[in-house]
């Protein structure tokens, strides 16, 4: 007993110290726990002005009216803060559009979702400052005109023709190249800051016009700043078409390419995947093998650059290379017109089960036939398996009954089962958007449904 104690003892004491060296310093620990939690320097979609602030102080962890205050301060000091501004204008770049969005879903087809949305107005706060510079330099050309303009007074106002013509500029092609793109204003918001600024200058150039017999060959001279500034205001306009042209050449150029490739694919490795496939029989591992490297590769080459759309016909699509994989089957999903039905819906999870029904327990082939309009969509499910009546199947097994059809009931649709002509199975969904409301049953109907219903109760 005496000689355990101590050796208890070192243990007790060694181990104190073995969990000390193991871990690492409490300094060291809070500041590798603060480096990984600090977010990427990113700009924020949804910024002020530019984003650099904001995206600044998260990453730093700090205030944004720190980091704002930062750079006005540093502006002061040699023009600090407004070359790192701009450096970080340039560099930062935008942080991933969120797909999520409510917007993002609306906008098919263009690109407006994913363009940074900017609360604050510059291109009017320069349309005032230009105005606020017009109406000062005109009440100075009119005041100097009353007492006789002479060369010596000629520089006193023309200052405030070049800030006035330079912030028109600036207004119009920041309305141009920068507000056109912004979800919450757009192209009639350019159109209107455009004539503002021009009205502006026009003004301008009156007045200068005006007082051009006092000043002579230096007026004219002067005078042709205002027109300069209405001509570089408009000719933003084709920045923004030489830029849109560039684009499209760029994707067109991209187009034929893929042409390209995709004929010679298909003329070499997608027949033979096909061949692969026929040889082999959809039941097979190497055809189910061969017709997942084939969707991935049509899917690819054909699809090209345009972004996933969760609707009903891709969301079927993707459900049915995953059934292919897991199952010995082979699906075929055709769609036909443009169904308003998303991949969340009612009929994508009715269309999914029997999908998977037809794969468990016909196999081979399935086709999936998608029908739809602004108004309504319809979906078949097709197998060659042995089929099925409904009335056979025990009242405990709910796939059917409440997967499919209870599931299109409760959402205002109908689903019907049958079995096939030729043998197999068909399942029809169909789902209106404003569904008609049948006509209440009549008196002696509801006798009938009654009496039927007992009937089959007795039995």
């Amino acid at each position: 007993m005496p000689s355990t104690t101590p050796a208890t003892d070192a243990a007790g004491a060694a181990a104190p110290h073995t969990a000390d060296a193991s871990a690492p310093p409490r300094g060291e620990a809070s500041a590798a726990g603060r480096t990984a939690e600090r977010p990427p320097l990113r700009r924020p979609r949804d910024c002020a002005v530019s984003g650099v602030s904001a995206g600044l102080a998260r990453h730093l962890g700090r205030p944004v009216w720190l980091v704002r205050a930062a750079f006005v301060a540093l502006t002061l000091v040699g023009l600090g803060g407004a070359l790192l501004y701009a450096w970080l204008w340039v560099f930062v770049p935008w942080e991933e559009p969120s797909r999520d969005a409510p917007g993002a879903r609306e906008a098919e087809g263009a690109r407006v979702s994913d363009e940074p949305s900017r609360s604050a107005p510059v291109a009017w706060i320069l349309t005032g400052a230009s105005a606020a510079a017009v109406l000062l330099t005109v009440a100075g050309i009119v005041l100097f005109g009353a007492n006789g303009v002479v060369w010596s007074s000629l520089p006193v106002w023309v200052g405030g023709v070049v800030a006035s013509t330079g912030l028109a500029v600036s207004a119009g092609a920041w309305a141009t190249l920068v507000d056109r793109r912004d979800p919450a204003r757009g192209p009639r918001h350019e159109n209107v800051v455009r004539l503002v600024v021009t009205a502006a200058l026009v003004v301008l150039l009156l007045a200068q016009l005006s007082a051009l017999r006092q000043t002579g060959v230096a007026g004219f001279l002067f005078a042709l700043v205002p027109i300069a500034g209405i001509v570089l205001v408009y000719s933003s306009i084709l920045v923004d078409r030489w830029r849109e042209l560039t684009g499209e050449r760029i994707r067109r150029i991209r187009e034929e390419q893929r042409a390209e490739m995709a004929a010679h694919l298909h003329d070499s490795v997608l027949q033979t995947l096909a061949l692969i496939q026929n040889r082999a029989g959809a039941s097979s591992e190497v055809a189910r093998l061969a017709r997942a490297q084939e969707r991935e590769l049509r899917a690819w080459l054909y699809d090209g650059d345009a972004p996933a759309d969760s609707d009903l016909a891709t969301d079927l699509r993707d459900y049915a290379a995953a059934l292919e994989l897991d199952y010995p089957v082979r699906i075929d999903v055709v769609s036909a017109g443009l169904p308003a039905e998303r991949a969340s819906g009612e009929v994508a999870a009715a269309s999914r089960e029997a999908m998977l029904n037809a794969a468990r327990h016909a196999g081979g082939d399935v086709s999936v036939y998608i029908e739809g309009n602004a108004s309504a969509v319809d979906v078949y499910v097709r197998d060659r398996g042995p089929g099925f009546d409904l009335e056979d199947i025990p009242d405990d097994r709910l796939g059917i009954r409440q997967s499919i059809l209870g599931r299109m009931r409760r959402a205002g649709g109908t689903a019907t089962v049958r079995r096939g002509a030729g043998g197999g199975t068909e399942v029809h969904l169909r789902f209106a958007a404003t569904p008609a409301s049948p006509p209440p049953p009549s008196a002696g109907a509801r006798a009938a449904t009654a009496d039927t219903t007992r009937e089959g109760r007795r039995g």
